[in-house]
């Protein structure tokens, strides 16, 4: 039985070819300290980090290189962000779409700083109105912190109406690209995005172990850095640097993954991210469609013709999530996600916050073939 992967909004999978070859290459031939040194191997290093930040910078259009801070992964480069820029009587407007990586630090900064949050609700699809946000939105506002797309509805927010709505304003906005990242185009810039992070083992088609944190230019002078250690420069500062990257960047890079995120953005840049958001949708509405055939199957998310990537969240009557993922992976060797994925208060916006739900997720590498077999093996199990 052939294996179906379709949890690529937890991590892609299979990588392209380059990303292996890429993190071999470094261990094999390369293996220095980035940075730390004068020394061919380390200068090697070096350059593997400044490969990725560069191809990082040119995927999001950033403004240059320096905007681009590679992280530990997605909720490593978040925490950066909140906790970095959140003092104390802060007041933070989010919403109930978003993933633990956000809602936990922001709890966590209402507890210790005393952050006055404002979660605003969705729709029933899962997506929130730019204007119900903004009306969340107080002159002492300090952070708008939200999703560009759901990880349980795949439902895309208004990020750029928000961006483009916050500029005038004081509140910083910090998007959280998890889910788009390499799904679908997505420019810094036209987000109006201050802030945004996003793991790099998910659309990026790196491995565990990388993100990164983009931050417009100007507002390092507001960020103060999580951790404190040697950056392979300036080291007779009793401080850390006060410059982008290096003020969010201290310790050894992860350098051998920083080389397979290389390769990974690189291939996206070569396919075009559009080309990969066209194949995605057109997967995942084949995914809608074959489902809602079924009459006991429960979709959960806006429609195929609405905003949206490659996440398709359902329910079996009859069946626990958990209970149909093991059927699924058993009878037709499907590998997918049940449970709350995450994202506690979008599930209980939806009504599915006993048990969660079962989360399909499409990938780059997904063929038409595996769809139908899926949506094959769904109605058996529903008709059963």
């Amino acid at each position: 039985m052939d294996r179906i992967y379709l949890d690529n909004a937890a991590t892609s999978w299979p990588k392209p070819p380059g990303v292996v070859d890429a993190m071999r290459r470094f261990l094999e031939e390369q293996g220095g300290s980035a940075g730390r040194g004068g020394h061919a191997s380390a200068l090697d290093a070096q350059a593997v980090v400044e490969r990725a930040r560069r191809l990082v910078a040119t995927l999001i259009n950033a403004e240059d290189v320096s905007r681009v801070a590679l992280m530990y992964n997605g909720t490593d480069a978040l925490n950066a962000a909140i906790h970095g820029l959140l003092g104390r009587s802060d007041h933070v407007v989010t919403t109930v779409c978003e993933h633990n990586s956000v809602l936990r630090p922001l709890h966590h900064a209402q507890r210790r700083l005393g952050c006055e949050l404002t979660v605003v609700d969705s729709d029933d699809h899962g997506r929130v109105a730019a204007e119900r946000l903004l009306a969340a939105v107080r002159d002492d506002t300090r952070l708008v912190v939200m999703t560009h797309a759901s990880n349980v509805t795949g439902a895309v927010q208004p990020v750029a109406e928000v961006g483009a709505a916050l500029r005038d304003r004081e509140a910083l906005l910090l998007v959280d690209a998890a889910q788009t990242a390499g799904h679908t185009p997505v420019d810094v810039r036209e987000l109006g995005a201050d802030l945004l992070a996003a793991s790099g083992h998910k659309g990026l088609l790196g491995p565990t172990g990388t993100g990164f944190l983009y931050v417009r230019p100007g507002l390092e002078r507001q960020l103060s850095p999580l951790r404190q250690g040697g950056t392979g420069g300036q080291s007779e500062l009793a401080t850390q640097p006060a410059e982008m990257p290096t003020l969010l960047e201290c310790g050894n890079a992860n350098a051998v993954a920083l080389a397979g995120l290389a390769a990974g953005v690189e291939h996206l840049l070569d396919a075009g991210v559009a080309e990969v958001a066209q194949h995605e949708q057109r997967l995942s509405a084949s995914l809608l469609a074959g489902v809602a055939a079924t009459s006991a199957v429960r979709v959960l998310g806006p429609p195929a013709d609405a905003p949206r990537v490659g996440v398709v969240s359902l329910l079996v009557d009859g069946y626990d999530p958990h209970e149909l993922a093991s059927i699924l992976e058993m009878t037709a060797g499907i590998e997918c996600r049940a449970g709350l994925h995450c994202a506690p208060q979008m599930h209980r916006r939806l009504g599915t916050s006993d048990g969660g739900a079962l989360r399909l997720s499409p990938g780059f590498a997904t063929t038409d073939d595996q769809i139908a077999l899926t949506v094959a093996a769904i109605a058996a199990v529903a008709s059963s």
